[in-house]
């Protein structure tokens, strides 16, 4: 019998169509966080196809707040890899080109890694940018986290059957041996994506159903992504149709048509 599903499962009829609900997700936490006891909104944001689809619909979905709310956003990454920003797999480096020229939150707010220092001291760079942004958390608490999965279930640069995997004390944490190419990166560990308030998995495309049912019917995964797993904050799932067709858990459909 499957194992209930952890958090909500959105599916849309396209990756378009995903992308704009997400966009107003995202505007909607924001405006709910601005207004809260914290007065600002704290977003960490993963890399990959998640780069030009939040380029394409935040911008207006963020426009009805006016610039100012900018001011009280803070920006980080879920995980970097260490090369320059201006090289082609650099995190940052994307939404600095796509998405930040659109959005003006201070440069001061957007919590980067320095990619000129050796893996392990760039790890501990962010790690302190990241305590001095989150100064009263013992574990940062981000308001929203958007993270992709791999088809081999990893996360941020958390991969399947990685010692990274049992890191309890760090924040962020050096790996230098990444399956993926680059090998060189840099990850928020398991402490920091389950002290967010709210998490949501992107995946699009069928060359994610088959881990996407493991990771959501699998009672016993040991995938990284079934490790997220909120203390107390929400867990969801948005998928389109293509990654979520191998689902036998109840899920919701969404169309905009």
């Amino acid at each position: 019998m499957a194992a209930p599903a952890p958090g909500l499962i959105s599916v849309f009829s396209s990756p378009q169509e995903l992308g704009a609900s997400l966009a107003q997700l995202v505007a909607q936490r924001a405006a709910s966080c601005l207004e809260g006891n914290r007065g600002r909104f704290a977003l960490g944001l993963s890399g990959g196809s998640l780069v030009s689809m939040l380029a394409r619909d935040l911008p207006a979905a963020t426009a009805p707040a006016g610039p100012a709310s900018f001011a009280r956003w803070t920006l980080g990454f879920c995980d970097e890899r260490l090369v320059p920003f201006d090289h082609a797999e650099s995190t940052y480096g994307l939404y600095r080109t796509h998405l930040l020229s659109k959005l003006p939150i201070p440069d001061s707010q957007v919590l980067t890694i320095d990619p000129a220092l050796p893996v392990e001291d760039a790890a501990e760079d962010y790690a302190r940018k990241l305590r001095q942004a989150f100064q009263g958390d013992t574990v940062p608490v981000f308001d929203l986290l958007i993270l992709g999965v791999g088809p081999d279930g990893h996360t941020c640069s958390l991969f399947p059957g990685h010692p990274l995997l049992q890191e309890r004390e760090k924040i962020v944490a050096p790996i230098g041996d990444s399956p993926k190419p680059p090998p060189q990166r840099v990850t928020l560990t398991l402490p920091v994506l389950n002290a967010a308030q709210s998490v949501i998995f992107v995946a699009t495309g069928e060359g994610k159903a088959a881990v996407l049912k493991r990771i959501l019917e699998d009672q016993e995964s040991a995938l990284p992504a079934a490790m997220v797993q909120p203390r107390t904050g929400a867990l969801c799932w948005f998928l389109d149709e293509a990654a979520a067709r191998l689902l036998s858990v109840p899920f919701e459909k969404h169309s905009t048509l």
